[in-house]
């Protein structure tokens, strides 16, 4: 047994091993030549986040879903850099609205040179993602662009709030499935697409993408509580700073309703109190990794990985579906 990919992923067989690893050696060159420019500023602040690592867990997801085609299909690596480039893009314009200073452990772009910097770098990625789609066909223009759409959307929710009446955590869950979900989703979508896979098994997968991709940030929220810079390459508390209202939080504030006890309500009081301040932030983050509502959070991730897994049923027995099973197993175990 040996690992490639994120989170220690185990891949059983031997030749989809080797397939996994060549695939993702060959999306790295594709991230780097997409993200050249005769501008020499330009190459560093796109190759920025690039160069600093990361998961690669859309490409993983973009070479798994491609065994159930050709995985040799020309379009296949091609894709992957896409919703790669896509999904560095967005981080980029994501730690502008947060504030963020760290991203995978470095400092982040608009730390290093300005929010507006930032911001055009983001944008020069989306340009070229959209570069390499247009030689993919119509339809995958037309998949990224719906998925676009919706991570624009989810971003736009999250940043306007629920309406009035609606339960605050079915509209965050409703902003990851936009934010998050979609891009997981078109990741599992292109490689069996590209590879020429039965459309039967492309909306599977698909269905399978998203339900993981909202596992996969859902996650991302219980490490931002729980874990340290080491495990999670930026700041721990850095959506609790910010204010913004990730599910434990979320699950605080709605037992503090339900319940009324009064160390649930002192504490979404000090949730809603000027957390910049170091020592009152540091106060937050350890009252509420001693919390039920992380708990309920981690149940949350839980119960959308056993979905997605769920989702996975309908397909042939194979070491891809087997890596892909256990890809909601890893995502579980981040959240502890």
């Amino acid at each position: 047994m040996t690992v490639v990919g994120p989170f220690g992923l185990s891949v059983r067989d031997q030749a989809l091993e080797a397939d996994v690893q060549a695939g993702l050696a060959a999306v790295e060159e594709g991230l780097l030549e997409a993200t050249k420019s005769e501008v020499p500023f330009i190459t560093e602040a796109a190759q920025h986040l690039v160069r600093a690592g990361g998961k690669r867990f859309r490409p993983l997801l973009v070479m798994l879903a491609a065994q159930f085609g050709d995985p040799y299909a020309p379009g296949v690596v091609p894709s992957a850099v896409v919703v790669e480039l896509t999904h560095l893009a967005t981080l980029y314009h994501d730690d502008v609205m947060d504030e963020a200073a760290v991203r995978r452990g470095v400092p982040s772009a608009n730390t290093r040179w300005g929010n507006s910097v930032a911001v055009l770098t983001g944008d020069f990625l989306f340009a070229r993602a959209s570069q390499i789609l247009a030689d993919l066909g119509p339809e995958a223009v037309r998949v990224q662009a719906l998925a676009f759409e919706r991570l624009v959307t989810g971003q736009i929710l999250e940043t306007a709030g629920p309406q009035d009446g609606r339960d605050p955590v079915e509209h965050y869950l409703d902003v990851l499935s936009g934010k998050t979900g979609s891009l997981v989703a078109v990741s599992c979508r292109f490689g069996a697409m590209m590879s020429g896979a039965d459309e039967t098994v492309v909306d599977v997968l698909t269905q399978y993408g998203e339900r993981l991709g909202v596992a996969f940030q859902l996650a991302d929220d219980v490490l931002d509580i729980a874990s340290d810079s080491h495990e999670s390459g930026k700041t721990p508390g850095t959506d609790l700073r910010e204010g913004i209202p990730t599910l434990p939080v979320l699950r605080l504030r709605e037992r503090a309703a339900r319940l009324g006890l009064a160390e649930d309500v002192a504490l979404c009081e000090l949730l809603d109190s000027d957390l910049s301040d170091d020592a009152r932030h540091a106060e937050a983050l350890a009252a509420l990794r001693a919390h039920p509502a992380l708990e309920q959070a981690r149940r949350d991730t839980v119960r959308y990985a056993e979905e997605a897994r769920a989702a996975l049923v309908p397909l042939a027995e194979c070491d891809a579906k087997v890596a892909l099973m256990e890809l909601c197993d890893a995502v579980v175990h981040r959240a502890g």
